[in-house]
């Protein structure tokens, strides 16, 4: 009896992990905010056989300095009024496409841990996103991802960096018991801008140290680490500080 027990528990975690994106949720999120998209374009993308939705913003005039790839936080999309929504819309501006892309998401009551098996389900999504820019012929791209995002993204590049993104921006990185990201950041060897603010969530705040001694490890010489004074996690009331930080860096690193 006990040992059919066992088996059923182990069944229902593997169930569990199998299923940490929940899809449903996913289409409702995405049909309730596509028609009051302002500043982009909606589109559905298609990876193996999940659909999603992503914003793809063009450059206003000028010449085009690159894309950027844009990778929300946990319980957000790809229109969220922060940190996304005004780099994705003010971006362009400066030369850089931007496409912000729908990452999996977790049923509604889902448990805290369960969070992260969503990162790996997110690679799908950003290699996508990829091979998007380079059918417009565009091949000097950032990856820039914000709390939960901004982990997918670190792991992402810890697994392979693809020759086109050159630089890894992370809003708000919350490594704190996280492994894996630390672990990540030691194999990275693009430009890095390790942004957060001074009165972020504690998982961001309390792996400063572990982050910065990551990327030291991993012998990466163009990994910056900088401090907003009086910021929260989703940098309200700093957006225009927030989106000029990140301007000037990408210049900066993808001029060198």
């Amino acid at each position: 009896m006990h040992l059919k027990a066992f088996f059923f528990s182990v069944l229902c975690i593997f169930w569990v992990l199998a299923s940490a994106s929940d899809l449903v949720r996913e289409h409702l999120i995405a049909s309730e905010i596509e028609d009051s998209i302002a500043g982009g374009n909606p589109i559905r993308l298609k990876t193996g056989d999940t659909t999603f939705l992503a914003i793809h913003s063009e450059v206003d005039a000028g010449a085009r300095r690159g894309g950027v790839i844009l990778l929300h936080d946990r319980e957000a999309h790809p229109d969220w009024r922060y940190v996304i929504s005004p780099l994705r819309m003010e971006l362009p501006e400066s030369g850089w496409e931007t496409l912000s892309i729908q990452l999996p998401v977790a049923a509604k009551d889902a448990p805290p841990w369960l969070y992260r098996e969503l990162i790996p389900e997110s690679f799908p999504r950003i290699k996508f996103a990829v091979e998007y820019f380079k059918q417009r012929k565009i091949t000097d791209l950032v990856l820039l991802g914000h709390g939960l995002g901004a982990r997918a993204g670190a792991e992402f590049l810890g697994a392979g960096v693809p020759g086109e993104i050159k630089a890894f921006v992370a809003v708000g990185l919350p490594a704190q018991g996280a492994p894996n990201t630390l672990e990540a950041l030691k194999k990275i060897n693009i430009p890095i801008l390790d942004l957060y603010g001074s009165r972020d969530i504690d998982s961001v705040l309390e792996s400063t140290v572990d982050r910065v001694e990551a990327a030291r490890e991993g012998g990466n010489s163009h990994y910056r680490q900088r401090e907003v004074v009086g910021a929260d996690h989703f940098f309200t009331g700093r957006e225009r500080h927030l989106v000029g930080t990140i301007r000037d860096w990408m210049r900066k690193s993808l001029s060198e």
